[in-house]
């Protein structure tokens, strides 16, 4: 089994030293992020199981990056902060934050919960999709053929999982356009157009074959297998 693997947002160098090397220690592949707005991206164009996030980061401070990724990501966040206000903490939580962890702290309290968290997932329900040769992990953002990544990016992710979730309707441009598309890109039709074709040529045939155009309107995620 692979190791779990843990983003850590953390500005000040040597806190941050600390809890990368002491979650390396205990088995866990870890990778670091100095700022919020770098964190963000991170967490979402990329696969991890847990995330250890800082309050007070530069560029964007650590609620706002809870804000950002609030219901477009269910990795599990657990904040490591000096900020410890009960404001703090029932902000955090509001914005979807699993778990709180008051500095100064013990690196093995945060290896326990983190691995106790982890432990917890299994038991949660796992939404994947499988069709054709494809598998979509809507929970990790992970979509699969013949087991390989295919490497979709996020926003090619986003408009996927928007039609999957959404299996059997057709769903207009605008639509995948205001829903599925993040606010600071270019929000149209050819914008949209653009991302499904790089969807389907990394599915290849077999799996794209289930993204059907559906004609003067958008598209549509047929778990039979149809014709565009």
């Amino acid at each position: 089994m692979s190791a779990s693997r843990i983003l850590v947002v953390e500005d000040d160098a040597g806190v941050a030293a600390g809890v990368v090397r002491g979650l390396a220690l205990a088995g866990f592949e870890v990778e670091l992020a100095t700022d919020g707005v770098l964190g963000t991206r991170k967490a979402l164009e990329q696969r991890f199981d847990a995330i250890v996030l800082d309050l007070m980061l530069p560029e964007q401070n650590g609620l706002s990056v809870l804000e950002q990724l609030n219901g477009r990501s269910s990795v599990p966040i657990l904040v490591l902060t000096a900020r410890t206000e009960l404001s703090d903490r029932l902000a955090a939580f509001a914005l979807g934050a699993a778990d709180f962890i008051a500095k100064p702290f013990w690196i093995e309290e945060l290896v326990v919960r983190l691995r106790a968290r982890l432990r917890l997932l299994p038991e949660e329900k796992k939404r994947i999709v499988r069709f054709a040769n494809a598998r979509i992990d809507l929970d990790s953002r992970i979509v699969c053929t013949d087991e390989i990544d295919v490497g979709l990016t996020r926003h090619e992710f986003d408009v996927l999982a928007y039609l999957v979730a959404r299996a059997g309707r057709a769903i207009s441009r605008d639509q995948l356009a205001e829903h599925a598309l993040a606010p600071f890109e270019l929000r149209d039709a050819r914008t949209v157009d653009s991302h499904v074709a790089r969807v389907r040529r990394k599915l290849g045939a077999s799996a794209a074959a289930h993204l059907i155009t559906v004609w003067g309107i958008g598209y549509r995620f047929e778990v039979e297998r149809g014709a565009p």
